[in-house]
C-alpha cells in the first residue's frame, strides 16, 4: 500500500484507446483533489491530469492544477472593472461577483468575499510560511490566497488575492436569459 498526500489521490486507470493498433495503456491519473480543511469530500468535477492538460492552457494548468502563481501585475483582471461574475477558468463555476472586487494594489485581482459555497479554504504551509489557500469548491483548482486583518475598508476586512488566469469573467450583458 502506498501513502498518499492530502492534495492528490492517485489511482491506476486503464485507458482503452479506440484505435485497434494501440494496446490498452495504463496511466496514473488524479481522481480528485482533497483539501486540508478537515473534509474528505471529493470535488464534484474530477478529471485526470491528462484531461486537465488538454483543457487548460499551460499557464492555467500551472496555476490551477500545480498551485502556481502568476507574476504580479501581469493578470488580465488586475485592473479590470466590468460588471458581472468571475467564474472558475477550469470548470466555469461562479466564484465572485464583480461588486466584491476592489483595488488592493497587490498586483492581483482582489475580492472581499466569494459567492457562498464557491470556494474551500485551508492552511497552506508551502514556501516557508503559513497562508490560507483557496480552491474552487467544484473542481479543486487553485485560485490564490486569503489574507485577513489588513485594514482594507471592505465589509469583511479580507482580501481574496486571486490569480487572473484562474478566472473567466462573464459580463452581465453576456449572460444568456
Amino acid at each position: 500500500m502506498f501513502r498518499h498526500s492530502s492534495v492528490h489521490l492517485l489511482r491506476l486507470h486503464t485507458l482503452k484507446l479506440s484505435n485497434p493498433i494501440y494496446k490498452t495503456a495504463q496511466l496514473h491519473t488524479s481522481t480528485f483533489r482533497m483539501s486540508n480543511n478537515n473534509t474528505n469530500e471529493p470535488y464534484p468535477v474530477s478529471k485526470s491530469e491528462l484531461e486537465w492538460r488538454v483543457q487548460l492552457s499551460p499557464e492555467q494548468y500551472r496555476v490551477l492544477r500545480q498551485k502556481g502563481t502568476e507574476r504580479p501585475g501581469s493578470g488580465e483582471y488586475n485592473h479590470f472593472s466590468g460588471t458581472g461574475v468571475y467564474n472558475c477558468a477550469a470548470c466555469d463555476t461562479p466564484l465572485y461577483k464583480s461588486d466584491a472586487k476592489f483595488d488592493s494594489g497587490c498586483g492581483w485581482p482582489a475580492f472581499y468575499e466569494a459567492i457562498p459555497g464557491a470556494i474551500r479554504i485551508f492552511e497552506d504551509k508551502s514556501g516557508g510560511m503559513v497562508r490560507t489557500e483557496m480552491v474552487c469548491n467544484n473542481c479543486g483548482g487553485h485560485l490564490g490566497h486569503v489574507f485577513k486583518g489588513e485594514g482594507f475598508k471592505t465589509p469583511t476586512d479580507e482580501r481574496h488575492c486571486v490569480n487572473s488566469v484562474s478566472l473567466k469573467f462573464v459580463g452581465n450583458e453576456d449572460k444568456k436569459l
